[in-house]
């Protein structure tokens, strides 16, 4: 069994788990979608509710507060169950399709309600999902509409019809390339079109620049060798959000970011900061970045001295020197910021930390990776097969 080391989470992430809970996602399925114990969440949000999460100069939730909280909690727990009512399209189906539905709505809603709205039982959900008979039946093609158009509406439109196929297969149903492609097509069911957006790299400075060490070796034979970055912009009713991250190349999970409303050096040292406390890589790790003022920064350049990391950066104006980043942003774009309206900073934030951690870091099946999602791939890495665990 291979081992990477025992992940650790800053204050930024901690903050949005938190706001996740009060936003009325329990304690047991924010946990399994994060990857950590559900005594962990509680200690956070005990430690948000005290003002201690973020340091001394955070201010206590009050009793209102709470209360608001919690009310609001329950007006979304009815809003569910009209929504799932509405929207789920499975209402009339038979209980294999109901079951394939509930088991990525898991992420959205609880499954208690998800089964009481659906009228399955709990119980039979999950001798659906240990492999039961169900999970085998082949789908009429109404039934197999049925079945994409509730994904399709579920990821927000990320997936086309190769990730699709693969979706359908993973839920236990039998189905050819050829079918999923005609049905989507017939349906005029696509993946959200793509779009052009500018770069945010400002390399038009004086700084000292470190050469190009990775020279485009984007597949590394284990975690933590490579680590590429990069950053982003987000538009709010309130003003622009930047948005940084720090992608290892092995597994092409986001193990760092950061949110803030000003493009400056501390933006990239906090998602760098983020991802060595997750990840605690020994000295010599490769760290890839464009040639932009934030990551040539004294502050920055420092960072990685600290941690050991040697630093690679972009040749001039050649962004495929960066691809795996680049990538990244295109899917967040595409998959999940157009077509949406940020009211606000908090929206915003709420929204990327659904997508990077709880959507593409372990569910959204990745082309590279064999189809399969980032925190998958690690996990085969560490536990391959033949091997005790």
């Amino acid at each position: 069994m291979r081992k990477i080391p025992k992940q650790e989470f800053t204050a930024e992430f901690k903050e949005q788990a938190v706001r996740q809970l009060r936003a009325g996602k329990t304690t047991g399925e924010l946990a399994a979608e994060l990857g950590v114990s559900d005594q962990t969440l509680r200690n956070w949000r005990k430690a948000a509710e005290a003002g201690k999460l973020n340091g001394a100069g955070a201010k206590p939730v009050t009793a209102e507060q709470m209360e608001l909280s919690r009310l609001r909690a329950e007006n979304k727990r009815l809003a569910m169950e009209l929504e799932i009512a509405k929207g789920s399209g499975v209402l009339r189906e038979g209980p294999s399709v109901k079951y394939a539905w509930i088991e990525q709505e898991r992420a959205t809603y609880p499954l208690a309600i998800l089964c009481g709205v659906l009228t399955v039982s709990v119980n039979g959900y999950r001798a659906w999902k240990r492999g039961g008979t169900l999970s085998r039946k082949r789908l009429t093609d109404t039934q197999m509409m049925t079945l994409i158009r509730a994904i399709h509406a579920q990821l927000k439109g990320a997936y086309g019809s190769p990730r699709m196929l693969r979706e359908i297969r993973a839920r236990g149903f039998p189905a050819s390339k050829e079918r999923v492609e005609r049905l989507m097509r017939e349906n005029g069911i696509r993946a959200r079109h793509k779009r052009r957006w500018r770069a945010t790299t400002n390399s038009r400075h004086s700084l000292p620049i470190a050469p190009n060490r990775l020279e485009r070796n984007f597949s590394p034979a284990a975690p933590n060798q490579v680590w590429t970055a990069d950053m982003t912009y987000i538009w709010t009713d309130e003003g622009w959000l930047y948005l940084a991250i720090v992608l290892d190349l092995f597994n092409r999970e986001v193990v760092g970011w950061s949110i803030r409303p000003r493009m400056t050096a501390d933006i990239v040292t906090d998602a760098l900061a983020m991802a060595w406390f997750r990840r605690k890589p020994a000295s010599g790790l490769i760290h890839h970045s464009d040639r932009g003022s934030q990551y040539a920064s004294q502050a920055f350049q420092a960072k990685l001295a600290d941690y050991g990391m040697v630093c690679s950066m972009s040749r001039k104006a050649n962004c495929w020197d960066n691809a795996p980043s680049e990538s990244f942003f295109n899917s967040l774009k595409n998959e999940r910021v157009h077509g949406q309206r940020y009211a606000t900073h908090e929206q915003a934030k709420d929204d990327l930390f659904d997508y990077i951690e709880i959507f593409y870091n372990r569910s959204r099946r990745h082309s590279t990776l064999g189809y399969v999602s980032p925190a998958q791939y690690l996990r085969d890495w560490e536990h391959p097969r033949g091997m005790a665990a």
